[in-house]
C-alpha cells in the first residue's frame, strides 16, 4: 500500500431504511418527513470529517418503491443539500442531477448556486436516468449509446456555462465604480447535437475553483465517459475481484485520456450491517432483505439480466451457455455484465445468484459483522489495489449508524487510514484536485485517447 495513502469517504444519508429495516422500533422511519435526520446525520458525519455527503435522486415511482418498503421516491436532492449547507461548514454536498431530461442551463445554474450556498463545497453526481421517460414526454427511454451521447455534450455545456462567468468578473472597485468586468464574461454559443445555449450563466463562478464531478458508468461506454471526465467514479463492485478490475480499468483508460489515474478516485458503495456481535449483525442483514421473497428475487434476476431460472431448483448450477443475449434490453447493463463475469468465472448455484448484490440490492459491496470485521473487509480492498475510498450505506439499524461512527471511523484513523482532522474547507480540497482537467467530447465518444489542452 502506498505510504501515507489514505481513504476517502462519503456517506448516503439516510440510507439505513432499505428493505425491512423500516419496521424496526429505533429505525426512526417517522421522521422522513422532516429535514431534521438529515440535518442531524450531516452533522455526525461531518464531526468524524467525512469527506463529502452523498444522496442520490429518482424521477419517476417504481411499483418496488410502494407497499413494503419505506420508499416513495426522493425529495430533490440539491433542496435538501442547500438546507444542510446553512448547518454545515466543511463536509462535501454531492447531489444527483440526470443529463436524460433536464436542460444544461438549468442545472448549471443550479449547481453554481449550491457551490455559493456551500462555499464550495457542492459535487455533481451525473447519472445517465434509466427510467423515467414517460414523466417528460420522451417515451420510449432513449438508448444507452443515446442517453451516454448526451451526457457528454451535457456535461460540455455545463462545463463552458461555469466558464462563461469567471470569479475574476466581479471587481468591487468602489474607486472607480466599476463593480464588474463585463468585457471577462462572455456566451458560450454552443451548438451541438442535441443542445443549443447561448449563456452566459447568471452567476459567477465560486473562489473555490470548478465544482467536482462524479460518475458511475461502468459499461464500456460508461467507463469512457467516467475516466475521461470525473474526479470520483461511484464504482460498482460487489466483491473484490470486480473491484481490482474495475479500478485497473479506470485508471488505464484515464491514462489514454491524458489524465493522471490518481486524479480519479474510485469509490464504491459499502452496505455495512455492524453489530456487536457476527451473529447479531447478520440478523440485522437477513431482516433486511426478508421482504424479498424467492418470487421477487427471480423477477429481479430477469429484470437485470433477462434469466428467467424459476424452473431451476435452488441447487442448481448456473453455467455461462445458460446466459441470454448480452444486447438484449435490461433495466442496467452495468448490473448485467457484473452477474454475467460473476456466472462465467464461478458457475454459482441458482440460490447463490438470487443473493447476489446485483439482484436483492444496487450491486454494492456488502460487509456484515463486528467493527473488526468490517474495517478488515475495508483495509483488503484498499491493500488489493481495489478502492481509493468508499461512499458508506448504512444498514440494519440506527446501532449499526452509531458504530460506525463512534468505533469504526476511530479505527481507521487509529490505522492511519483516514485524517483526523480536515485540512481544508471545500470539497475539492478533501480530494486532492489542484488542476481542473479538460476533455474532447468526440474523442471521448470514439474512445480516442485525448491529451489535455
Amino acid at each position: 500500500m502506498t505510504v501515507n495513502r489514505q481513504l476517502c469517504i462519503g456517506l448516503v444519508l439516510s440510507a439505513w431504511l432499505k428493505g425491512g429495516d423500516w419496521r424496526r422500533p429505533d429505525s426512526g422511519v417517522e421522521k422522513m418527513g422532516s429535514i431534521d435526520p438529515y440535518i442531524d446525520l450531516a452533522k455526525m458525519a461531518e464531526k468524524s470529517k467525512l469527506d463529502f455527503l452523498f444522496r442520490a435522486d429518482y424521477l419517476f415511482v417504481s411499483p418496488q418503491m410502494l407497499g413494503d418498503s419505506a420508499n416513495f421516491g426522493s425529495p430533490d436532492p440539491t433542496m435538501i443539500f442547500a438546507a444542510i449547507a446553512r448547518e454545515t461548514e466543511r463536509i462535501g454536498l454531492v447531489t444527483t442531477i440526470s443529463t436524460t431530461f433536464n436542460p444544461p442551463y438549468v442545472v448549471a445554474r443550479q449547481l453554481q448556486s449550491l457551490h455559493w450556498l456551500s462555499n464550495g463545497r457542492a459535487g455533481w453526481n451525473i447519472v445517465t436516468s434509466i427510467e423515467g421517460a414517460e414523466n417528460f414526454s420522451e417515451s420510449p427511454m432513449p438508448s444507452p449509446q443515446e442517453r451516454y451521447a448526451k451526457a457528454i455534450e451535457f456535461t460540455e455545456v455545463v462545463r463552458k456555462l461555469w466558464e462563461s462567468f469567471p470569479n475574476e468578473a466581479i471587481v468591487i472597485d468602489r474607486e472607480s465604480g466599476m463593480f464588474s468586468d463585463k468585457d471577462k464574461v462572455s456566451p458560450i454559443n454552443h451548438s451541438g447535437e442535441f443542445f443549443s445555449v447561448k449563456g452566459p450563466l447568471t452567476l459567477p463562478a465560486h473562489k473555490s475553483g470548478p465544482i467536482p464531478l462524479f460518475q458511475a458508468g461502468a459499461s464500456d461506454t460508461g467507463r469512457n465517459f467516467a475516466s475521461s471526465i470525473a474526479d470520483a467514479i461511484f464504482a460498482a463492485m460487489p466483491d473484490l475481484e470486480s473491484g481490482v478490475e474495475l479500478r485497473n480499468d479506470l485508471r488505464r483508460r484515464a491514462i489514454e485520456h491524458g489524465r493522471d489515474p490518481d486524479a480519479i478516485k474510485v469509490l464504491p458503495g459499502l452496505y455495512f450491517f455492524l453489530a456487536e456481535t457476527r451473529e447479531e449483525a447478520h440478523e440485522l442483514h437477513k431482516a433486511a432483505h426478508a421482504h424479498l421473497t424467492i418470487e421477487r428475487r427471480h423477477a429481479s434476476l430477469k429484470s437485470v439480466l433477462g434469466l428467467d431460472l424459476s424452473s431451476f431448483a435452488l441447487d442448481c448450477p448456473v453455467t455461462s451457455d445458460m446466459l441470454p443475449d448480452p444486447n438484449q434490453p435490461v433495466r442496467s447493463r452495468t448490473h448485467a455484465e457484473l452477474l454475467r463475469r460473476y456466472i462465467t468465472n464461478h458457475q454459482p448455484t441458482v440460490e447463490e445468484v438470487l443473493a447476489r448484490p446485483e439482484v436483492v440490492g444496487s450491486a454494492h459491496w456488502v460487509s456484515v459483522g463486528t467493527v473488526e470485521d468490517v474495517l478488515n473487509d475495508i483495509i483488503e480492498r484498499f491493500e488489493a489495489g481495489a478502492i481509493d475510498g468508499f461512499i458508506a450505506i448504512p444498514g440494519g439499524s440506527e446501532k449499526s449508524l452509531k458504530l460506525f461512527f463512534e468505533k469504526l471511523m476511530p479505527r481507521l484513523v487509529e490505522r492511519g487510514l483516514f485524517r483526523n482532522e480536515y485540512t481544508g474547507i471545500t470539497l475539492r480540497e478533501h480530494l486532492g484536485i489542484n488542476t481542473t482537467d479538460h476533455y474532447d467530447r468526440d474523442t471521448v465518444l470514439k474512445g480516442v485517447p485525448v491529451k489535455n489542452e
